[in-house]
């Protein structure tokens, strides 16, 4: 639930944001049925993104265990996840420039894309390390970049400025809450489980005191 609603917020304002002289009139005018109808179209699309974030979050789980199972290694595991991590980035630059660019245009935007979904991945990625342990950093990184750009995908093929800034830092949002709380999901799921075991021993314990004050 929180995770739609992180969704929604943020491509609201970010939707504003980007599109702000497709809709500045609507402000400057008091529109309010205008702005209303606005604000809903994109928390609409935002909890869309959200629910694409936390499909792709519980994928990645599945594929993180599979990989740890498969390598055997942490370390291992995590090489091959810095080499994968490394060539989504190039090809997120490389590929869409030869898909996209014209003749003569600059390389700069589509390096620049890579470089804004870089960033704040390094700073979640550092983040989770800080929150947990340093072996968290790779994994948190191959998240917040290789499962993103897997999210991102369908708006990347067409192209649109407009869309893919929209959902890109909706995914991000959604995406570095997602993988800041799993720490604190994992614990208070142990923690369950342990108070669960507890009552039960305590269940199973309870017929013996019995049955020994019932014989004397």
């Amino acid at each position: 639930m929180t995770t739609l609603l992180i969704g929604g917020i943020t491509s609201a304002i970010v939707g504003f944001i980007i599109n702000w002289n497709d809709y500045v009139h609507y402000f400057t005018e008091f529109r309010i049925i205008n702005i209303l109808s606005a604000l809903f179209w994109f928390i609409l699309w935002g909890f869309l993104y959200s629910v694409v974030s936390q499909m792709g979050f519980f994928a990645y789980l599945t594929v993180h265990r599979f990989g740890l199972g498969i390598f055997k290694s942490v370390s291992l595991w995590n090489g091959v996840q810095v080499v994968l991590t490394l060539f989504v980035l190039f090809d997120l630059v490389y590929l869409r420039y030869e898909t996209f660019a014209k003749s003569g245009d600059s390389l700069l935007p589509y390096i620049g894309l890579a470089v804004l979904l870089l960033i704040p991945a390094l700073v979640i990625a550092w983040y989770k390390a800080k929150q947990t342990n340093r072996e968290a950093f790779i994994p948190a990184l191959f998240f917040m970049i290789v499962v993103t750009v897997i999210e991102w995908f369908p708006v990347l093929r067409v192209n649109e400025s407009s869309w893919i800034y929209l959902m890109l830092f909706s995914l991000l949002a959604c995406n570095a809450y997602q993988i800041l709380i799993l720490h604190k999901l994992n614990s208070q799921s142990q923690q369950h489980r342990q108070s669960r075991q507890s009552s039960n021993n305590k269940i199973t314990k309870s017929p013996k005191k019995i049955s020994k004050k019932t014989v004397h």
